[in-house]
C-alpha cells in the first residue's frame, strides 16, 4: 500500500496537480530578508549602551553590549538608516560581545514586521551567532501575529561587513512553523 500511495503522489506531481512541496507539507515556511546594521553616519541603528571596563582593550570587544533597531529589507542594497523602499520590518533588541576568543556574539532579537505578508507579526531570535562563520545558525523561541507560537531557526550568512560603508548587511534565511491559527 505504501507504495502505491508513492506511486500516485508521483503521478499528481508529475501531472501537475500536486507539487512536491505540497506533497511534503509540514508547515515549515522558508523566506529570506536582509539585516542592516548601521553603524556609522548621522543616525545609526546599532548604539553601544554597555561595556565592561576591559571591552575596549579586548580583541573581540568581550563585554559591550549593542542596541539595535536594525532595518529589515527584501534585498542586500546597502540602506544607510533612511527607510528603504524594500524595508519589510525591524530588527529590534540588543547583541552582546559573548566570547574572548573570536568574535561570537549573543543575539537576542525581535523581527517585527512591518509590512508585506507577515506586517503585524513578529519573531524571535535567540543564540550564538559567531561573526567570522561562513553560516551562522540560531533559534527562533516564538512569535506574533502569523507566527505566533512559531518555532525554527534562522541561517545568517554576511554579505557585506561594512568595513567600507559602516554598514554590515546579512542575508538571513528563516526557517518557521507556527501553531496553527485559532478558530
Amino acid at each position: 500500500m505504501a507504495g502505491g500511495k508513492a506511486a500516485l503522489l508521483l503521478l499528481l506531481c508529475a501531472a501537475g496537480l500536486l507539487t512536491p512541496a505540497s506533497a511534503a507539507d509540514d508547515g515549515l515556511t522558508k523566506f529570506k530578508l536582509y539585516w542592516h546594521d548601521v553603524l556609522a553616519g548621522t543616525s545609526p541603528t546599532a548604539i553601544r549602551i554597555a561595556q565592561a571596563a576591559s571591552s575596549n582593550s579586548s580583541s573581540t570587544f568581550f563585554g559591550a553590549v549593542v542596541a539595535i533597531d536594525d532595518p529589515l529589507t527584501t534585498g542586500p542594497a546597502v540602506t544607510g538608516s533612511a527607510k528603504s523602499k524594500d524595508e519589510i520590518g525591524r530588527a529590534q533588541g540588543t547583541y552582546t560581545f559573548a566570547d574572548q576568543a573570536t568574535f561570537g556574539l549573543l543575539m537576542n532579537m525581535n523581527f517585527v514586521f512591518t509590512a508585506g505578508d507577515y506586517k503585524g507579526s513578529g519573531l524571535t531570535i535567540y543564540g550564538r551567532n559567531e561573526v567570522l562563520s561562513a553560516v551562522r545558525e540560531m533559534s527562533i523561541i516564538g512569535g506574533t501575529g502569523k507566527f505566533r507560537m512559531a518555532r525554527g531557526y534562522v541561517e545568517a550568512r554576511t554579505m557585506d561587513s561594512g568595513a567600507k560603508s559602516g554598514e554590515t548587511v546579512v542575508e538571513y534565511t528563516v526557517y518557521v512553523k507556527a501553531a496553527a491559527a485559532a478558530a
